[in-house]
Order: structure tokens, then C-alpha cells, then sequence
């Protein structure tokens, strides 16, 4: 299947997703695009929010889009990287079998499929504003982050396979 289609489905059975995404193989190129392309749509995201905090004060718009840019295109990723280790060694501490690169599939994988609603967070973060939207907008977008990670690591490393 397709990132298009697998993110849908990811919605629906994010166990299941991670499950076939194991089956591929393991092929780092293919987690560098989950992820490189994870932090594309975030840095798009960001886009509306920084526009109009350029508008309503008056500061220029490429310098915050600049800042954006270097921040979650290139400095993202690498503690994305850190974090996924972390995530490994806890998981092996807590008694998982799986190995390093199961940990940064369910990781680089959670951000690249929770990325439409960090698209709708940048929407209302730009049209809306700070407000209670926001803040729901905001709190699903974690919740669901963090329910696809940790499907993928307990798939990755406890599951029977």
C-alpha cells in the first residue's frame, strides 16, 4: 500500500499498519523519508501561524518561516533520532524484544501519520488563533501521536510474530 492509504488506515488499526510496515524489511531510506517528510508537513504547517504573528506584529515573514525551516527540517530530525534511541533502551529495560530500527519505524511512523491533524493545527493556529480550538486541536494531535507510538512499539516489541 501507499503512505496515502496507510495513513487512513492507520486511523483505523495502527497495530495492523505497523505490523505490514515490519514486513517490508528494514530499510533505513524508507524511515528517512517517513521522517524527512514528517517534518516537511509540520515545517507547512506552521506556515498559517507564522503568517499571521508576522502580520499582527509586524515582524518579517521569511525570517520566521527561516527559523521554522532550520528548526524542524534539519534539527528535528536529529533529536527525533535521540528520542527513538531512548524509546529503544526503555523498551529493551522493560523486557522488549525488538530492536532499534522497530523503534524508530514506530516513531518516525506515529509523526508521518499524525501529520493531518498537525496540518489542522496549523490551520486553526492561523485563522482562529490561541483559544480553546487551538488547544483541542492541539490535544487530539498529542493524543493521537502518542496512541499510533505506542501501538507501534508494543507491536515492535512485544508482539507475537
Amino acid at each position: 500500500m501507499s503512505v496515502t492509504t496507510d495513513i487512513p488506515a492507520t486511523y483505523k488499526g495502527p497495530r495492523k499498519v505497523f505490523a505490514r510496515l515490519l514486513s517490508m524489511g528494514a530499510r533505513e531510506d524508507r524511515l528517512l523519508v517517513f521522517l524527512l517528510a514528517g517534518c516537511v508537513l509540520t515545517f507547512v504547517a506552521q506556515m498559517p501561524k507564522l503568517a499571521r504573528e508576522a502580520h499582527l506584529t509586524g515582524q518579517e515573514l521569511n525570517m520566521l518561516l527561516g527559523g521554522s525551516l532550520l528548526a524542524l527540517v534539519f534539527i528535528a530530525p536529529l533529536l527525533l533520532y535521540v528520542l527513538a534511541l531512548v524509546a529503544h533502551w526503555i523498551a529493551r529495560a522493560m523486557g522488549g524484544k525488538g530492536d532499534a530500527y522497530r523503534s524508530r519505524l514506530a516513531l518516525f511512523w506515529a509523526f508521518l501519520a499524525a501529520s493531518p491533524l498537525m496540518l489542522l493545527n496549523g490551520l486553526v493556529a492561523g485563522f482562529i488563533g490561541a483559544g480553546p480550538a487551538l488547544t483541542l486541536v492541539g490535544i487530539l494531535w498529542c493524543a493521537v501521536f502518542f496512541w499510533f507510538w505506542v501501538s507501534g512499539m508494543i507491536q515492535g516489541y512485544w508482539a507475537k510474530s
